[in-house]
C-alpha cells in the first residue's frame, strides 16, 4: 500500500494528514484558510491522491505557518508512501492552461530538492490569501517532498487563474511522476537509489 500518515505539532500549527497514491483523487481538506483548501482540494483531484488534512495554525498572526507547514506534511507524507520509488515512472511534466493563464511543471522525484519558481502574480493578494504563499507551500513541499520542481508562468493576468493552474499543473505532474511503469522494476536511477 503506497500511503502514509503523518502527524506535525508544533507552537505554531498542529497538522494531522493522510494520503494514497493510489486513490481516486477523494479530498477532505480543512486548514481554516479557504482559498489554499481550495487549492489543496485541486492538487488532490487532479493528481488521484487521496488526501485528508486537517490543520489548526495560528491564523490570528497570519496564513504563513500553517500553509509552509502543510507543505512540509505534504512532502513527508510523499517521501514516506513513495518507499524506496520502486517501480515509479519518476518524471512528470504537463502544461495547464486555465482561461488567461497557462503554467508548465515539470517535476523529478530524484530525493534532490530544488525548486525553479517563474510565477509572478500581478496582485498581492487573492481575496484575504497572501500570494506569495503559494510559492512558500511548494518551496516547502518541494524540500520535505526529495522534488525537483519546475514550475513556470507562461502567460497569465489574473492571479486567482495563475494560483490554481500552477496547483493543477503539479497534481498533473505528480500524477505521472508516481504512477508505476508498467515495463520498469527496479528504481528509476542507474544509480540504484534514489
Amino acid at each position: 500500500m503506497r500511503t502514509a500518515e503523518i502527524t506535525r505539532t508544533t507552537h505554531e500549527t498542529d497538522i494531522s494528514l493522510t494520503i494514497d497514491l493510489d486513490g481516486t483523487g477523494r479530498y477532505d481538506i480543512r486548514t481554516g484558510i479557504g482559498f489554499f483548501d481550495h487549492m489543496l482540494d485541486q492538487l488532490s483531484r487532479h493528481s488521484l491522491i487521496d488526501i485528508t488534512l486537517r490543520a489548526q495554525g495560528d491564523l490570528h498572526i497570519d496564513d504563513h505557518h500553517t500553509v509552509e507547514d502543510c507543505g512540509i506534511a505534504l512532502g513527508q507524507a510523499l517521501t514516506k508512501a513513495l518507499g524506496d520509488k520502486r517501480g515509479i515512472r519518476r518524471y512528470g511534466n504537463f502544461h495547464l492552461a486555465m482561461d488567461d493563464a497557462q503554467v508548465r511543471c515539470a517535476l523529478d522525484l530524484s530525493a534532490r530538492p530544488y525548486l525553479v519558481w517563474n510565477l509572478p502574480f500581478p496582485t498581492e493578494k487573492i481575496g484575504t490569501f497572501d500570494t506569495e504563499l503559494v510559492r512558500e507551500f511548494f518551496q516547502a513541499f518541494s524540500s520535505h517532498g526529495g522534488i525537483t520542481l519546475h514550475v513556470d508562468l507562461i502567460h497569465g493576468i489574473n492571479s486567482h487563474h495563475i494560483a490554481e493552474a500552477a496547483f493543477k499543473a503539479v497534481a498533473r505532474a505528480l500524477r505521472e511522476a508516481v504512477e508505476p511503469d508498467p515495463r520498469a522494476t527496479g528504481i528509476p536511477s542507474t544509480k540504484g537509489a534514489l
